[in-house]
């Protein structure tokens, strides 16, 4: 159901509200009138009876009498002009938009902004703020971050911010040394010195992500981190290589996800983890890291055993040698992602479903020599629920058959496969658990086929 629907039956049901609230109000009004009359009446009868009837009535329970004397005591609205300015249904009605929409309407009226600063409007939700379009004016500034404040954000992006931003920014968030739990720093031109500025201030940061700050060394990341940070983002940085990571692994004792992108990363700075984070670090992204090889999953196999999340996304030199280290080893993977892994063949997920009995998400997208046999492989494990197989250009419908026999698959995606057939694409309705296939950029995903496969599959989302 769309939004604006449900925001339509809310409203709806706020009319109905104050019709049956007029008509209570009528019915009420006639009970009085009739009392009344029967009081005026001269027969003692009546009023003897209305009396005995109020003898009867016993009290309510202390919390329902307090609810039910609550209630009454509102003032209840009259009109769509009362009920658009009434706060307990506004709360209810605003819970409909998006964040971007609820920013819209605070600026309606004082009501609708008062209500709509409330912090629960804006649980999970991150504000970017664009310094190069900040007003200079410092009153227009300051009044921005008041409005930030009221809302109380706990996690703030900063896209394009200088050193002199950063002062600005802690000087006018008052709050952001005990507000401030996670911040981003996007495209930005600060330099060591504006990261210790921001650091002094936010002691109480535990998730940090930077990408496109150039200007950045790794000086500064071993003078700056905190040791409470337990994720860690660091993409699209030039100056970033292997000293970062072991700053990384000897500052940060207690990190549990950390994500890297970086070129000039060898399998050198995979060896710089300890103990430290044997027991903590679960979570292991390394995308695009070009020079890493199979040496480099060695180190991590042994330093990090206890690893539920990787990803080797881009890492080309990887071979099937490192996935059956992989295998053997780090035991309690739960998702695996060796897409834009060219090296990989069918060899690599044989070893995969033999020892990987917990992984539930395998990513091969780009995995150019991963064939029907390796599929086969793939469908004896009963743990995976989500598999990617986006432009394996060798999968024909024999490894679509094999697929049938994986009734706990919940997401498959056969986007590029151009040698699929329509006939194989339909025996996937035998997948009755599936809830989203994917079939962009395939050929055989003809009209009739999707309409097929809606048909047959009500319950699963088909992207064609």
């Amino acid at each position: 159901m769309s939004t604006i629907r449900k925001a339509y039956m809310e409203i709806s049901n706020g009319i109905r509200g104050l019709r049956l609230h007029r008509e209570q109000a009528q019915q009420t009004t006639q009970a009085a009138t009739q009392k009344d009359v029967q009081k005026q009446s001269t027969n003692g009868s009546a009023v003897q009876t209305t009396t005995s009837q109020s003898k009867m009535v016993r009290s309510p329970k202390p919390l329902i009498a307090r609810k039910i004397r609550s209630l009454f005591g509102r003032s209840q609205p009259t009109n769509v002009r009362d009920l658009f300015l009434d706060e307990r249904f506004l709360c209810k009605f605003f819970m409909f938009f998006s964040a971007e929409e609820r920013g819209k309407l605070a600026q309606v009226c004082k009501t609708w902004k008062q209500i709509l600063y409330q912090p629960k409007f804006w649980i999970n939700v991150i504000p970017i703020i664009a310094c190069k379009d900040l007003s200079k004016r410092e009153e227009t500034r300051r009044g921005f971050y008041d409005s930030l404040q009221q809302r109380s954000f706990d996690a703030v992006c900063l896209f394009g911010a200088t050193d002199g931003d950063i002062a600005d920014f802690v000087n006018h968030f008052s709050n952001c040394k005990k507000q401030i739990r996670s911040i981003s720093l996007r495209c930005s031109n600060i330099s060591d010195s504006g990261l210790e500025v921001l650091f002094k201030r936010l002691s109480s940061i535990y998730r940090l992500e930077i990408s496109g700050c150039n200007e950045l060394t790794e000086t500064g990341l071993w003078s700056c981190l905190n040791p409470k940070i337990v994720s860690l983002s660091v993409s699209d940085c030039i100056n970033v290589a292997d000293d970062t990571v072991g700053a990384v692994s000897q500052l940060l004792p207690s990190l549990y996800e950390f994500n890297l992108q970086a070129y000039h990363v060898t399998d050198a700075a995979l060896a710089f983890f300890s103990a430290k984070q044997s027991y903590t670090l679960s979570i292991l992204r390394l995308q695009s890291c070009w020079e890493i090889t199979n040496h480099g999953i060695v180190n991590i196999v042994h330093s990090l055993p206890n690893l539920t999340v990787l990803s080797l996304s881009g890492c080309s030199k990887i071979t099937d040698d490192g996935v059956e280290l992989i295998a053997e080893n780090l035991r309690k993977l739960r998702v695996l992602d060796l897409s834009w892994c060219p090296r990989v063949t069918d060899a690599a997920l044989e070893y995969i479903a033999c020892d990987l009995n917990q992984l539930e998400e395998l990513v091969l997208d780009r995995c150019s020599h991963v064939t029907d046999i390796g599929v086969g492989y793939l469908s004896t494990m009963t743990s995976l629920l989500k598999l990617f197989l986006r432009w394996c250009t060798q999968i024909r419908d024999f490894g679509l058959q094999h697929m049938y026999s994986m009734r706990n698959l919940r997401v498959l995606s056969l986007a590029g496969c151009s040698l699929v057939s329509g006939q194989g694409l339909c025996g996937l309705t035998q997948l009755r658990q599936l809830e989203e296939l994917e079939l962009t950029n395939c050929p055989s995903a003809t009209k009739e086929v999707c309409l097929y496969l809606k048909e047959n599959m009500t319950r699963c989302l088909i992207l064609d």
